[in-house]
C-alpha cells in the first residue's frame, strides 16, 4: 500500500539581507507604509477628513448668510382634475397681473400628488396662474381645460395656498355640441 505523496514545502522566508547579501539594505530603505502602524487606520483618517473639511470651510458660512437673508414670499397650490383627484405633470404658469397676458414669469410642474411651489419676489402684488394642457386629456380621450384662471394677492414675505381645477372641455370634442333650434 502505498502512502500518497505530500507537496514539497517551501523552504521559510528568508530575510531581505540574506537574500540580497551583497547590497546595504537600511531601515529607511524600505519605510513602513504609515507612522501609525496600519494602512487602514491611514485610510479611515483620509474619509474622515474629505467628510469634514466642508464643514470647517470659511466659505460655508456666507453662503447660508445669502439665502437665509433673502425674503421671498410663497405660491403654492394643487391641481385637481374633474374627478376631484390630483393631477401629475400639469405644467403651471405663473405671471403678474400687470404682466401682459402671453409673458410668462415662471413655470412650474405639478408632482405625483399635484401640487406645486413657486417662490415670488416679496412686496404687495397680484399673480395670475395659468395652466397648460396640452396632450391632457381623460380616460375616455376628452381634453381637459382649467375652469378659469386664478389670481393670488401677495402682501409681504407669505405664503399663500391655492388651487387649479379642470373640468372637461366639452367643446373640444365633435359631435357633443349641444343642438340648436
Amino acid at each position: 500500500m502505498t502512502t500518497p505523496s505530500l507537496p514539497a514545502q517551501q523552504p521559510p522566508a528568508q530575510r531581505l539581507d540574506q537574500q540580497f547579501p551583497n547590497q546595504q539594505l537600511s531601515a529607511r530603505a524600505f519605510p513602513r507604509l504609515s507612522a501609525l502602524g496600519s494602512p487602514l487606520i491611514v485610510i479611515l483618517l483620509a474619509l474622515l477628513l474629505a467628510l469634514f473639511l466642508p464643514t470647517l470651510s470659511s466659505r460655508q458660512p456666507l453662503l447660508a448668510a445669502d439665502q437665509k437673508g433673502k425674503p421671498y414670499a410663497l405660491i403654492a397650490g394643487t391641481v385637481w382634475g374633474p374627478d376631484d383627484r390630483p393631477v401629475y405633470g400639469v405644467l403651471v404658469k405663473i405671471r403678474r397681473a400687470t404682466d401682459k397676458a402671453k409673458k410668462t414669469r415662471w413655470q412650474v410642474n405639478s408632482d405625483h400628488m399635484g401640487e406645486f411651489a413657486q417662490r415670488v419676489p416679496t412686496g404687495e402684488a397680484d399673480y395670475v396662474l395659468s395652466a397648460d394642457l396640452k396632450g391632457f386629456k381623460t380616460v375616455d380621450g376628452r381634453p381637459l381645460r382649467l375652469v378659469k384662471e386664478v389670481t393670488v394677492h401677495i402682501y409681504q414675505d407669505e405664503r399663500e395656498d391655492t388651487g387649479l381645477h379642470l373640468t372637461v372641455d366639452e367643446a373640444g370634442v365633435p359631435g357633443t355640441a349641444a343642438a340648436g333650434p
